[in-house]
């Protein structure tokens, strides 16, 4: 089946900006000329954290009143998207004509491709120097549609182009996001501190900074990831309120964990469940009621 008319010039035209445009400025463009081409209802590119554990949003273009989600995909835990990870690190296309139709291994991420109201997605890996920096593709929320071999192989060389321009370049390799219109904003603010009490001085420590939470009694343990374990005189259901959703979840009524921070799951024994947690003291156990909420959020 045959691309859409002149994806095969995409190239030619992201390589134009790209030598005439700032670089955020040329990814802006070359999406809102391909999403048009394409027929498409969304275009975007997606971001890695050097240590890979994170990606965000950084550039879409969105078709008349489709909704726009580059707000919303802010420092998110790749374990969100595990599924399509493990074909991102392996430099393969994923090409989803219906998104109904994803195996139960992708079910986390597809849960989330239906929160947006997509129907297909195409995604291409930007790699620099054999490793993924980022992600580009494309959304339909209006209809289905399958996805021709040029456009994909277009998309591919545009990602490439992009990779060398935003990774190669003296100064870009933490790229500089430029200011969205209005509708697409991101707060840029740091995210609130969370008070903790440490041998008697009240200290402010970042979200992400906390491994886990676990109940002690009339107590709860902190978790750092310097390895320090703070009693805070905090229930874990109050902790629950205050821990952002995005990246913490229960793994048992007396547990929650940062998404961030997991090793690895040990599921060999049935009735034993095991997360092994980055600076954490040993591993924490999985009860039954969360198994399949941890295969959710996990991606397993």
């Amino acid at each position: 089946m045959p691309g859409p008319a002149g994806a095969g010039d995409w190239a030619y035209g992201c390589a134009r900006d790209l030598l005439s445009c700032p670089v955020d400025e040329a990814i802006s463009r070359q999406l809102a000329v391909m999403g048009e081409a394409a027929g498409v209802d969304r275009a975007w590119l997606l971001e890695y954290s050097a240590d890979m554990l994170r990606f965000r949003n950084t550039h879409e273009w969105c078709r008349g009143q489709t909704s726009p989600y580059l707000a919303e995909l802010q420092e998110a835990p790749v374990t969100l998207i595990a599924w399509l990870h493990k074909y991102m690190m392996q430099g393969q296309a994923v090409a989803v004509a219906d998104v109904t139709e994803l195996p139960r291994t992708a079910r986390a991420i597809q849960v989330e491709f239906l929160r947006q109201g997509n129907k297909s997605v195409l995604s291409v890996p930007v790699l620099r120097d054999g490793k993924p920096r980022g992600i580009i593709g494309f959304d339909t929320t209006e209809r289905h549609r399958a996805w021709a071999a040029d456009e994909i192989d277009a998309l591919f060389r545009c990602a490439g182009l992009i990779a060398l321009a935003r990774y190669d370049a003296p100064g870009r390799d933490r790229p500089q996001h430029q200011p969205s219109p209005a509708r697409h904003a991101v707060d840029t603010r740091s995210p609130a501190l969370i008070y903790l009490s440490m041998r008697g001085v009240v200290r402010g420590v970042q979200p992400e900074s906390i491994v886990g939470v676990r109940s002690a009694g009339n107590y709860s343990e902190i978790w750092l990831d310097s390895g320090a374990m703070v009693l805070d005189s905090r229930a874990l259901g109050l902790w629950s309120t205050l821990l952002p959703e995005r990246i913490f979840f229960r793994i048992h009524r007396s547990a929650i964990i940062n998404a961030l921070h997991v090793l690895d799951v040990d599921r060999r024994s049935v009735d034993r469940w095991q997360i092994r947690m980055r600076s954490a003291d040993r591993s924490w156990s999985v009860s039954r009621s969360y198994r399949q909420h941890l295969r959710e959020r996990m991606g397993i």
